[in-house]
């Protein structure tokens, strides 16, 4: 433990390569150079690194991402033990306006590491290499295998690298998912995710054409009564309730969504538009139908097209994540045990909770991969998780460090591990 402390400073040097390499999702350009750097970090400490690109046909869509290779690197260092998968998804959101800070660059601010995934979730990988060179350095023991999954498309994706991985049989082992929370949570699950591009399309005429009959049609206009719809839609939608246990304070159960989350169209003054695109995002509660609930929303779409005469309309499904269902199993007592070495958590500290966030492990469940899914993180409420000013900390990334160092470690609460049980 006293080497973590000692090289948080090479885990921060780390997590600024990290940075440096813009992984955004869309539109996923960055996954190939990431995986040469993570190859760089993991080659000297006798990690085998194996590429696995998902096919271009099941991630690329019409209205979807249209360039990057989706590489995901699979580092293993096996010895005959059982193997425990380290998973976390090495894409971020894209840089959203308000950054004060170079999102692309890490700043450091005494304790706080700012930068694009510095919480979200390359923060976690930095805790990980950490952990792992401490335990060599040292000659721990390991009671486990490590397998890192590196992966691609998590951040709204039609096909996240997890479930290629999965669906091609590569998992071993139990997992932890790093994609969660600095927090004492025992996971029960979460939300589901789907996004719908709608193309509204028109007919391009010059502008001072547009105020003469069947000139043309101005499709922002013609997707104002979408939008309308879809707004009308919005409160229908939150006031349903999900019977998923939520986080220990919060006010009220956990609410599905509908969000209008982007809007993009027209080209100049002079002319009158010809289409606008716009992104819809539902998220579903396990309880709901993904079918049903996108019917819902195609309904409300096509008959406020209908409003318009002449318009046109394409719906394109462009990422989806499934709900994932309660993945609990008999290693969660000894990581609980970790978490509280690392973070300082007491046994009453744990709570079972869902999420209206979402996972791409609903596809690694619906391919089979049946064995337990533990979850931990850096995400706290004043990350800015998927904001400007995203941040984590060096005492946060130690945290983490101590708790992996310690379930990895053979001696550690050995009574607690499941495959040495008489």
């Amino acid at each position: 433990m006293t080497a973590i402390e000692r090289d948080v400073e090479v885990a921060v040097d780390d997590l600024a390569r990290m940075i440096a390499v813009d992984t955004s999702f869309p539109p996923g350009e960055g996954y190939d150079a990431f995986a040469d750097l993570m190859q760089d970090l993991l080659d000297p400490m006798g990690f085998d690194c194996a590429r696995v690109t998902v096919p271009e046909e099941l991630w690329k869509v019409e209205g979807g991402p249209a360039s990057g290779a989706r590489t995901n690197l699979v580092a293993s260092r096996e010895t005959g033990k059982p193997v425990l998968g380290l998973y976390y998804h090495v894409d971020t959101v894209p840089v959203a306006p308000g950054w004060q800070r170079d999102p692309l660059k890490l700043t450091v601010e005494g304790d706080e590491l700012y930068g694009l995934g510095a919480a979200d979730m390359k923060g976690t990988i930095a805790a990980t290499l950490l952990a792992l060179r401490a335990a060599k350095e040292a000659g721990v023991e390991l009671a486990y295998d490590p397998m890192l999954l590196l992966c691609t498309d998590e951040e709204g994706g039609l096909y996240p690298g997890i479930r290629y991985l999965a669906e091609q049989g590569m998992l071993k082992g139990h997992i932890l998912n790093f994609n969660g929370s600095a927090a004492p949570r025992v996971w029960a699950g979460c939300f589901g995710i789907f996004n719908l591009q709608l193309t509204i399309r028109g007919h391009a005429v010059h502008a001072g054409e547009g105020n003469r009959t069947g000139a043309g049609i101005n499709a922002i206009e013609g997707a104002l009564p979408v939008m309308n719809a879809l707004m009308g839609l919005k409160p229908v939608v939150a006031a349903r309730a999900s019977a998923l246990a939520p986080p220990p304070h919060a006010t009220g159960p956990l609410r599905p969504q509908l969000t209008i989350a982007a809007v993009e169209g027209g080209t100049a003054g002079g002319q009158v538009p010809a289409e606008v695109k716009i992104l819809v995002s539902r998220r579903y509660a396990p309880e709901e139908s993904y079918d049903e609930a996108r019917a819902e929303i195609e309904a409300v779409i096509e008959k406020a097209v209908a409003e318009t005469p002449g318009l046109g309309l394409g719906i394109d499904l462009v990422g989806h994540l499934i709900p994932t269902a309660d993945p609990d199993g008999p290693h969660w007592p000894r990581w609980q045990k970790a978490l509280s070495v690392g973070f300082g958590y007491k046994p009453e500290d744990f709570h079972k909770w869902g999420a209206a966030s979402c996972s791409d492990f609903g596809y690694v469940q619906k391919a089979g991969f049946t064995q337990e899914v533990l979850l931990s993180g850096l995400g706290r409420p004043e990350s800015c998780i998927h904001s400007p000013e995203e941040h984590t900390t060096k005492k946060d990334i130690v945290a983490l460090a101590k708790s992996i160092l310690s379930y990895l470690a053979a001696d550690f609460a050995a009574d607690l591990i499941p495959e040495t049980r008489p």
